[in-house]
């Protein structure tokens, strides 16, 4: 389905404190800022995401608002600043140090975003109607699925993707060490896959964050149905404005499982809650970086 369009979400997790001494944080070697340049055919568009290729990492199209919360580990909802973050398209070409780790890179994303764009923060909180993503009362039906062992995260050992690739299906986020989610027509196929990780994909399809807490550990395959309305909230989620629409379910008089009773019939459940949530607030940024 050519309208599908999924938004990379974070895939590595930061071990960067937030406020961290600028002496002590790590820093890409070099790196190249400039706007993206949007195509006018729209499945050229899905190659968006992040790429490493040794010590080269790549972040492709994606917008201001997307690098911060991938710095700072939250949720795009978490970063309270100006709507034009969210507009404001970048391509970031970086080279890691000697012997940089992958689980780094949000570190370095906060000092180039600092030094490049001026961004200054604050961390507050606020509450939030969230879904909880938990566990049926008859436990949950999901096979867990360990990943693959053979993959060695070294800078210049190996070429890791953790980016989108479209066609007319929908599209795949490759996550490393065989773990995937695929957004096809009509299903969410997920391959080895945390649930914090499952969470943060099924917040695209309803209006609020997604929070696990199942207390599963694990990594798991499992496959989600979904039908022309949760499509839809898919694409109103992660397209720009103007996108074309499938038609709803009503309007075609089709029948399709929902994503709710699809989840149901795994064991597992969202529930209406109130949680408290961390919030960056933006003080300052710069909408145009300085030179490269």
């Amino acid at each position: 389905m050519h309208t599908i369009r999924c938004v990379l979400v974070t895939a590595l997790s930061s071990f960067a404190v937030f406020g961290q001494s600028p002496a002590a944080r790590p820093e890409f070697d070099v790196a190249s800022v400039k706007p993206s340049v949007e195509s006018a055919n729209p499945m050229a568009n899905v190659s968006r995401g992040l790429h490493i290729d040794g010590a080269m990492v790549s972040f492709n199209g994606m917008p201001l608002k997307w690098y911060i919360h991938y710095a700072y580990s939250v949720k795009d909802n978490q970063v309270s600043g100006p709507d034009w973050l969210s507009s404001e398209r970048m391509d970031i070409v970086a080279k890691l140090p000697a012997g940089a780790a992958r689980e780094q890179i949000p570190a370095m994303m906060q000092a180039l975003l600092a030094d490049r764009f001026k961004l200054t923060l604050h961390r507050d909180s606020k509450e939030f109607s969230v879904y909880a993503l938990t566990v049926g009362k008859g436990g949950a039906k999901i096979k867990e699925s360990p990943l693959d062992p053979d993959t060695d995260d070294g800078p210049g050992k190996t070429n890791v993707d953790v980016n989108v690739t479209g066609g007319d299906r929908g599209a795949t986020i490759s996550l490393g060490k065989g773990a995937s989610v695929a957004f096809e027509a009509q299903r969410l196929v997920a391959k080895k896959v945390t649930m914090s990780y499952l969470a943060d994909s099924l917040a695209r399809f309803v209006d609020r964050p997604v929070v696990d807490m199942t207390d599963l550990k694990g990594t798991y395959d499992l496959t989600i149905a979904y039908n022309l309305d949760d499509v839809r909230a898919l694409i109103l989620s992660s397209a720009p404005p103007g996108t074309p629409l499938p038609p709803r379910q009503a309007e075609v008089g089709e029948t399709g499982v929902s994503l709710m009773d699809s989840l149901q019939a795994l064991g597992l459940k969202l529930e209406p809650r109130k949680a408290p949530l961390d919030v960056l607030v933006i003080d300052h940024i710069e909408k145009t970086p300085t030179a490269n």
